[in-house]
């Protein structure tokens, strides 16, 4: 006749208080085992209550039980120990609250290391190594422990979901392609998931370009504080000798343009100190989003990657660069100017009578002002800058001609070489300059044409929007059609009036952030 086995392992023999083998057990009147330093230690805890319990069945006892060590279990662990049974586990490998717990385990549960997504079940190292042995087990996809399994079954049709709706944006299943979702634009999850990485990464692009961009920011406005400052002190300085020269007749006017000064100094700063704050803030930001990102983009689980993907894609709005309005330093040269014009004409004027001059925040705020914005072509013509194409930027279906000055349309590519600044989505091409401060150009046109101002980190990739003048926030653009003008920005159009022109003049005020085009009809 056939004989059962007994398979004892390290939890039989084990005491439920220090997880360890039992060292000089003792059974109490319930039956249960355990280390003798363990159950005295346990109830010297109750001594204040007089009741005195089991750790595990919970029954009581009164008085407290005499505990003796059961010496025929000390003598089968020990023998058990030679025979080769181990110690369980240290604490630190079961499973805790927080813990993935190994589905295969009984008794206490130990920690998953891996969770199948096609069993659907979560296993400890031991239970693991039948899918590294195994052939047909080796195929099945293998992730960290995960405790949101139930999110990949299908509620309807309890099928595991590893399909992707397009039509409805939606995780299904193979039965929910050919029943609610028949004829939708359905693919697998990892291919949905590979379209999505790769928008990721394109998101996590943007985001670093409009760090270093934001970074570049907030170097030019420390160096404007610093210019400020230093400004702000030769003028000081200059103010002082020369009131030194009026000092018995205007040392109170001294006194006042001094503190006009400072305070003017004093809010400059505090304006460019409040922006720079709020770009390190977006800096921070930024690198906090793409930390998530990064760590999104690990996630080796397709679902949990569609799953989290659309809270975590959206960027917040960028503060724009053109708020950042870099004034010019003069304002303090020209302060001085008027101080020593005020001091000549008080030298006659007090001669004759005395009169009061009151140098107010008004006078100085016309001074600190930029010039006025020219209104006709003859005041455009004042900033006039010689624009030239860069082929380096060009379209392969663009020639670039006139020793750099002229685009035209080709429908035979272009043997330019290949440079990494050249577009390839549009028939576009940027100018060699850097366009700063006040400026303007004019722009000779035949057909339909789009003339743009862009920042040089636009994208010259395929994405339309992302590359494409006036459809993104990196650029301005005109579209000049036979009799009609429209303006693009961030995607958004502003119909344009003006009649159909070969010309079309552009001004850009890259300090004030401001930018308009003057259509002249030839």
């Amino acid at each position: 006749m056939a004989q059962k086995g007994v398979q004892l392992d390290q939890e039989t023999f084990s005491c439920s208080i220090c997880l360890d083998l039992l060292k000089e057990p003792v059974t109490i009147p319930c039956g249960h085992n355990y280390c003798m330093k363990c159950i005295n230690g346990f109830w010297d805890g109750e001594e204040e209550k007089k009741i005195y319990s089991c750790p595990q069945c919970r029954q009581t006892f009164t008085p407290r039980p005499v505990v003796m060590k059961n010496t025929m279990l000390a003598d089968l662990v020990e023998e058990l120990k030679k025979t080769g049974l181990q110690a369980v586990p240290a604490d630190h490998c079961y499973a805790g609250p927080e813990d993935v717990a190994c589905d295969f385990c009984t008794g206490m549960k130990l920690k998953a290391v891996k969770t199948c997504l096609m069993c659907l079940v979560s296993y400890c190292e031991k239970h693991l190594q039948p899918h590294y042995d195994v052939a047909p087990l080796k195929k099945h996809k293998l992730v960290e422990p995960s405790k949101k399994l139930q999110e990949n079954i299908c509620s309807r049709h309890d099928e595991v979901m590893k399909m992707f709706c397009r039509t409805d944006q939606q995780i299904i299943c193979y039965l929910c392609s050919v029943d609610e979702h028949k004829g939708h634009d359905t693919v697998s999850s990892a291919a949905e998931r590979t379209e999505r990485q790769r928008e990721l990464e394109v998101s996590r692009q943007n985001i670093q370009q409009r760090i270093q961009d934001r970074e570049k920011d907030v170097k030019l406005l420390q160096q404007e504080v610093e210019a400020i400052n230093q400004s702000a002190d030769q003028t000081v300085e200059h103010s002082e000798k020369i009131f030194t020269e009026l000092i018995h007749l205007i040392q109170k006017r001294s006194s006042d343009v001094k503190q006009q000064i400072r305070s003017q100094q004093e809010t400059e700063v505090s304006r460019v100190k409040e922006l720079e704050e709020k770009l390190e803030q977006e800096i921070t930001e930024l690198k906090r989003k793409d930390a998530e990102l990064k760590q999104l983009s690990h996630t080796e689980d397709h679902i949990q990657f569609l799953h989290n993907y659309p809270s975590l894609s959206a960027l917040s709005e960028s503060t724009d660069s053109s708020s950042i309005n870099i004034r010019p330093l003069s304002y303090f040269e020209d302060m001085t100017a008027v101080v020593s014009e005020v001091r000549d004409k008080l030298q006659d004027i007090l001669r004759e009578e005395r009169t009061n001059i009151s140098l107010t925040v008004t006078e100085m705020d016309v001074l600190l002002s930029d010039p006025p914005e020219p209104k006709t072509r003859e005041g455009f013509l004042k900033y006039s800058h010689e624009i030239t194409l860069d082929p380096n930027t060009a379209h392969p279906h663009l020639l670039i001609s006139d020793e750099n000055r002229k685009a035209t349309s080709m429908k035979q590519q272009q043997s330019y070489f290949d440079h990494q600044d050249k577009f390839t989505g549009m028939f576009q091409v940027l100018s060699k300059e850097s366009l700063t401060e006040r400026c303007y150009w004019e722009v000779e046109r035949k057909g339909r044409v789009i003339i743009a101002v862009a920042y040089k980190n636009i994208s010259r990739a395929w994405w339309r929007n992302e590359c494409a003048f006036g459809r993104n926030d990196k650029s301005w653009a005109l579209h000049c059609s036979k009799n009609s003008y429209t303006f693009w920005h961030n995607n958004i159009e502003t119909p344009v009036s003006g009649h159909g022109s070969s010309r079309v003049g552009v001004y850009l005020d890259h300090r004030a952030g401001s930018h308009s085009n003057l259509i002249e009809k030839m």
